[in-house]
């Protein structure tokens, strides 16, 4: 009963009992006189009685309700509009309530923690049970935090349902509290926002279009970031697509010695329809273009979608976009080995094979092994003899983008033979290690030197990226030289994502933005 304590001073406790598992106490007010709510002055001219049934905080988890005898006074002041007035217990009642403040606070906090569903059974394992609307009620209920000034603002978006409804969240970075939230990711909404906070001088986002238009309408005067993490990753991604365009050099050559086993010709694998489809729609697209037709004609043309066309006229190159035709990881593929090996030595059989690695853990079935050996009964190929299994392109692409000192040291070798057999895989390190150097030691003098070095390189997915840097110039200069990071913006995210989460499908703005401002 800690939490009456307070009150018990100006209680009397008449009974205590217990019924149907909740502890029931009945008392009563011991104050001669009580003061209005409207003009504040006393009275002591009972005009009848009542008991207020009041819901409190469990005592060892058992549900506590308060029985009180309340008077009803005739207010004196002849001016007040009030003819009577219910007497409050302060810090125990308020109008209208059913709850006293410390379990409607307890309420709160566990609506803000765990929302409806999962607050209710949590309530009611601690002795308070409420529904979930009451949970969800009372968080709504709450005033906005205070606003205080803002100087750096970290700004990105997150999805309501991806790919159909999107939101923005604004992030102080200084407390690292999100500030606020609003429906869409345009840019114009975000200016209506900055207008009313003209105090913020710097603007941490991602690279997409629409933020920095709007941070530039909004706020002119803000200093805008791009954010290093993406850009990591875009260089990541450029990365990977190099490396693909150059993934038949990552087999190590063969040895010099002929092998009589080995057939004198070997046919070249067909290539594969989506390459070939990409190739045809590629130059297909480059071509309407040159006769002056825009996306949407080209698109009607061609039966393709506007934004594939764009994708199309954005590639300099057909390599730029063989990307998507990397073979994956498959099976079969911890077993080609010992099936190359079985296959020189004569067994022809698939099922035999199949068998055979289904004894060394295979967890495929045997038609993905009679697919793989249908290529060598073709003729389209033959099985080479057992060697090192080279490297896969995310393989290398995670080797590039590693710091050399994290490197394991069987994976700094490979990624060294590597480089020493392949130029063009050299100079990709080589720029790749250049740009985290200017990254990570604030250099953002440099970027101009190494964009230009990049475009005039033949590493066409790198260059891309390279040129893509000039459209938000100014925004990627900075993000490589003042300190200020998006790191807290992608916190705020996951935690976001996961209130969203928590809420099924009750996570509308109201409720949402709720839980995001005022959870701890």
């Amino acid at each position: 009963m800690e939490q009456l304590l307070p009150h018990l001073s100006l209680l009397s406790i008449e009974t205590v009992e217990q019924r149907d598992g909740v502890v029931v106490l009945s008392a009563r007010v011991r104050a001669e006189t009580a003061r209005c709510g409207r003009c504040q002055q006393r009275s002591a001219r009972v005009h009848g009685r009542y008991q207020r049934r009041l819901r409190d905080v469990a005592i060892a988890g058992t549900a506590l309700l308060l029985e009180v005898r309340i008077r009803r006074f005739r207010c004196d002041n002849n001016t007040c509009p009030a003819r009577t007035f219910a007497e409050q217990i302060e810090g125990l009642t308020s109008p209208h309530a059913r709850l006293t403040p410390g379990l409607r606070g307890v309420l709160t906090q566990i609506g803000l923690a765990l929302a409806g569903r999962a607050g209710s059974r949590l309530a009611l394992v601690i002795g308070v049970a409420a529904g979930r609307d009451t949970l969800l009620r009372l968080v709504k209920a709450l005033p906005d935090p205070p606003k205080t000034p803002i100087t750096v603002l970290g700004v990105d978006d997150f999805a309501f349902r991806r790919g159909r409804h999107y939101g923005t969240v604004l992030i102080d970075m200084d407390s690292h509290r999100p500030v606020d939230m609003f429906v869409g990711r345009d840019g114009d909404s975000l200016a209506e926002w900055l207008r009313q906070h003209p105090e913020i001088e710097v603007i941490c986002r991602d690279r997409a279009g629409g933020y920095g238009e709007g941070a530039r309408s909004g706020a002119p005067q803000a200093v805008q970031v791009a954010d290093r993490f993406h850009l990591w990753q875009n260089l990541g991604q450029a990365v990977e697509k190099t490396v693909n365009a150059y993934r038949s050099r990552l087999v190590a050559p063969a040895p010099s010695a002929a092998d009589d086993s080995m057939p004198a010709e070997v046919q070249p694998l067909p290539e594969k329809k989506i390459v070939t489809r990409l190739r045809e729609h590629h130059g297909a697209v480059h071509e309407l273009a040159a006769q002056g037709l825009n996306k949407s004609a080209i698109g009607r043309k061609l039966g393709l979608h506007q934004a594939t066309v764009r994708k199309y006229l954005n590639a300099a190159s057909f390599t730029e976009l063989t990307a998507v035709t990397e073979q994956r990881a498959h099976l079969v593929d911890d077993y080609v080995a010992y099936l190359h090996h079985r296959w020189n030595e004569g067994q022809r059989n698939a099922t035999q094979l199949f068998r055979e690695i289904k004894q060394q853990g295979y967890p495929g079935g045997e038609l993905a092994v009679q697919r793989y050996l249908r290529r060598f009964r073709k003729g389209l190929g033959h099985a080479p003899h057992p060697g090192p299994k080279p490297p896969s392109v995310r393989q290398v692409t995670s080797w590039i983008m590693t710091h050399p000192d994290h490197l394991d040291a069987r994976d700094a070798t490979k990624l060294h033979e590597l480089r020493g057999r392949d130029r063009d895989i050299n100079r990709l390190v080589k720029h790749v290690r250049d740009f985290a150097v200017m990254m990570t030691g604030r250099h953002g003098d440099r970027l101009e030197m190494w964009i230009t070095t990049v475009e005039v390189d033949t590493l066409t997915p790198l260059a891309g990226f390279a040129r893509n840097l000039r459209r938000d110039f100014d925004a990627v200069r900075n993000g490589l030289t003042l300190p200020h990071s998006s790191g807290a913006v992608e916190g705020n995210i996951n935690r976001l994502k996961m209130i969203k989460r928590q809420m099924f499908g009750r996570a509308g703005l109201d409720l949402l933005r709720k839980r995001v401002l005022l959870a701890h």
